[in-house]
């Protein structure tokens, strides 16, 4: 017997003093394929259900409402298949997806969603700016579903402009004039329902609120596939998946910018792949959230296991970005061969949040990024956004990897400020290259920044 007990102390004194011996030292990038191996692109049926067919018609002015519901509606209860919108402009109020339902674009399709608010009535549950609530329908909306996909080469136009939903942001750069409702009140109203613990079902709102509808929401669901497709003209966030996972985001081009514009917003969602897309937003690219403050805590759920590869940046504030709705935390997340090019894209790498909204944000890795140019730092962690250090609840940031970032021009080439009783922990920047910063990096209240084999203005790279 104490021959056995000898035996184990001294294997566990080899495991623990030599780790090596007992266990391989495994990148963190080795959790990648993990991840996708449980991405899969969902199935469905081999049956059409060709839109004309229900009374749609690509005219321009026909209301295809009812074909779209009719369509979706029969391919679900059949158990399933593809939904196809042939060549044509197609006018349509908010569209619900079923499960084990695609809703296939072909070339040259169009669908352009009314920007008559009353279509998106009655109120559906929803998201906003990270609270839940009853609210106007997402144009594409899902709820509880599996098995859903949006695909092909058409165009999807959420109508957003200068004289319909964008006004309602309440600022003159985007059509509103004094006199004209604005979101302002519901906004406060909403966020207050949030923090005193209103039941989700008594937050109404909706009709006379102003409270944009997102783009494509899918909420709740899992085995979802948006690919080719072209998105303009968003009243909102554009693709915007809560509490979903098996996700797959790929080949998508969105081209719009007006206010809250944000590109991909995956919120408190897991299993997440986002390749091959291109961005030029009117707010961040790329926004991974999990909440808003008290709400965000309640439902606490983070955004996890993320990845994002061959992606191209241009306008928008932050490229990548974390935050700031981020109460419930981030981790695991993975970027890889993007590319950043923009005078008015702020940073490549963007992490936000406050002492209201808190939030865990850690295990972030980046490499082999081309960032061209951007207006301000290449990564930034901002703090201080809205409320700022006026709160209960301290943000923690730790276990950031970047390597082999290689930008050519930026304002400086990093800016990470913590907070002096919450520092951020555990920054590595390697073999990267910044080719022209106007300024020095600013960096405080920043705990274990190590910077191995990277230059600034051809000099070595020694940050204070």
């Amino acid at each position: 017997m104490k021959k056995v007990l000898l035996l184990r102390f001294v294997a566990l004194f080899i495991l623990v003093s030599f780790p090596a011996c007992g266990q391989e030292q495994l990148s963190p990038w080795s959790r990648v394929d993990s991840i996708l191996q449980r991405v899969k692109e969902p199935s469905f049926p081999s049956q059409d259900y060709l839109l004309t067919d229900f009374g749609a018609k690509g005219d321009g002015s026909t209301d295809c409402s009812r074909a779209f519901a009719n369509a979706i509606g029969q391919c679900s209860r059949a158990g399933g298949g593809r939904v196809v919108v042939p060549r044509g402009l197609f006018i349509t109020g908010p569209i619900t997806l079923r499960s084990n339902t695609e809703l296939y674009l072909s070339d040259s399709a169009v669908i352009r969603f009314s920007t008559d608010p009353s279509q998106y009535l009655p109120p559906v549950f929803t998201r906003w700016e990270g609270v839940e609530c009853m609210n106007y329908s997402p144009l594409i909306y899902a709820f509880e579903s599996e098995n859903i996909a949006i695909t092909g080469r058409g165009t999807l136009d959420g109508g957003g402009s200068d004289t319909s939903w964008w006004p309602w942001k309440g600022r003159e750069e985007f059509g509103w004039k004094e006199g004209m409702p604005n979101q302002l009140q519901a906004r406060g109203k909403l966020f207050k329902m949030g923090e005193t613990g209103v039941p989700v079902k008594e937050r109404i709102f909706g009709e006379g609120s102003c409270l944009r509808p997102n783009f494509i929401q899918p909420y709740k669901c899992r085995n979802i596939l948006i690919e080719d497709v072209k998105i303009i003209n968003s009243p909102m966030w554009e693709i915007h998946p809560v509490l979903s996972e098996n996700i797959i985001i790929r080949n998508v081009t969105i081209d719009s910018r007006g206010p809250n514009n944000d590109g991909c917003d995956p919120e408190c969602s897991r299993d997440v792949l986002i390749e091959n897309c291109s961005f030029n937003t009117g707010d961040d690219c790329i926004a991974i959230k999990s909440g808003r403050n008290n709400d965000g805590r309640r439902v606490n759920v983070p955004s996890e296991n993320i990845v994002i590869r061959n992606c191209r940046f241009a306008d928008g504030h932050g490229g990548v970005t974390i935050g700031s709705e981020i109460s419930g935390g981030a981790r695991n997340i993975f970027a890889e061969n993007c590319r950043f090019e923009s005078p008015i894209l702020y940073n490549a790498l963007r992490l936000k949040s406050n002492a209201v909204r808190g939030g865990v944000i850690e295990n972030l890795f980046l490499r082999n990024m081309n960032v061209v140019l951007v207006d301000k730092a290449a990564f930034e962690v901002d703090l201080q956004y809205e409320e700022g250090e006026k709160g209960n609840y301290l943000p923690t940031i730790r276990n950031i990897a970047i390597d082999s970032m290689f930008v050519d021009k930026c304002a400086m080439p990093l800016n990470l400020v913590g907070y002096a009783g919450d520092h951020l922990r555990n920054i590595r920047i390697t073999n990267s290259d910044f080719r022209q910063a106007l300024h020095e990096s600013v960096i405080r209240f920043t705990d274990s920044l190590q910077v191995v084999n990277s230059t600034v203005n051809g000099k070595k790279f020694n940050p204070r």
